[in-house]
């Protein structure tokens, strides 16, 4: 079966054996879905080709007629006026349709693909908060003993980028762009309790983990990244490197016009450690996507 989510900044495709449980193919492209969402309000016609053009360049390599196909797009549909209109364009000129999915849903399928991930790391831990910084939103996923809470915050790197520009901005908007997030976390260590661990998923924190294991965009091994431990210092070291990088070589890091974006994932990230007071994070790259592929398998057995 195939797997595809539509982020604010990249289409993620997995092509997922149910019987095997293996990943058969993985595909990613950088679309910009939310590029200039912050100043309209909608997704503009450049991303959407870019999107269209993505979908036909996977397909020439993943054969969708064969399979079934589930699509998701989060935030930056979710919140785009002509989210109708985008998506009866890509439907008419690729056949996907995609549904747009809540944030409670998007949490819901994330985690469970990073606890598949967790468990056959045979990472022992009985609670967590998972983070999953995507372009569009944030959402907070509290794995408690007996129960789980989760929020998604319209807060992510494409939007945060484009509404203050210089990292500068970014870092002094950040605390009162995040207060809701804040005071969720507060409220919730103040009448539940603080996790044992903190988790976290998406572009920004496997692209640092990348960095630390020596990984640049193309040479990414997902198998290297689970599990990865980042320490909250260390986001302050590789932000200084990637910025010190000459332009060219940063594109190498950490994909085509992608630095700007994960400079400003790494302040959220920084201010995430701080809010849920922690100093060391584990990272995991299965995400949404992945989710989406387990969902389904679990689905179609269900059915058998």
């Amino acid at each position: 079966m195939i797997a595809i989510d539509l982020g604010s900044n990249t289409l993620r495709v997995l092509e997922y054996d149910c019987k095997t449980k293996k990943q058969m193919a993985v595909y990613e492209k950088v679309v910009k879905t939310a590029d200039g969402l912050a100043e309209y309000g909608r997704v503009n016609e450049d991303a959407v080709q870019r999107i269209i053009s993505a979908i036909h360049e996977v397909k020439s390599s993943i054969d969708f007629d064969s399979q079934p196909v589930k699509a998701v797009t989060t935030e930056a549909v979710r919140r785009a006026s002509n989210a109708d209109e985008v998506l009866r364009q890509i439907k008419k000129e690729t056949g996907v349709v995609f549904e747009i999915i809540s944030g409670e849903e998007e949490a819901r399928l994330t985690l469970l693909a990073v606890k598949s991930r967790l468990t056959k790391l045979h990472y022992a831990s009985d609670t967590f908060v998972l983070v999953d910084i995507g372009g569009g939103s944030t959402e907070l996923i509290f794995q408690l003993k007996d129960e789980t809470i989760s929020k998604s915050f319209p807060v992510g790197i494409v939007t945060i980028a484009q509404s203050y520009e210089t990292l500068e901005n970014i870092e002094e908007a950040l605390p009162r762009e995040m207060l809701d997030m804040q005071m969720f976390c507060a409220e919730l260590y103040a009448t539940k309790q603080k996790p044992d661990s903190f988790v976290a998923t998406a572009g920004t924190p496997t692209t640092v983990a990348a960095m630390k294991l020596g990984f640049n965009y193309e040479t990414y091994d997902a198998t290297k990244i689970n599990g990865t431990s980042l320490q909250k210092e260390e986001l302050d070291f590789y932000l200084k490197k990637l910025l010190s990088m000459p332009f060219e070589e940063r594109e190498i890091a950490v994909g085509t016009g992608r630095s700007d974006l994960i400079a400003a994932g790494i302040l959220i990230y920084k201010q995430l450690y701080t809010m849920l007071e922690f100093e060391s994070c584990v990272v995991i790259d299965d995400g949404l996507r992945e989710g989406v592929a387990l969902e389904m398998c679990l689905e179609n057995s269900n059915k058998l």
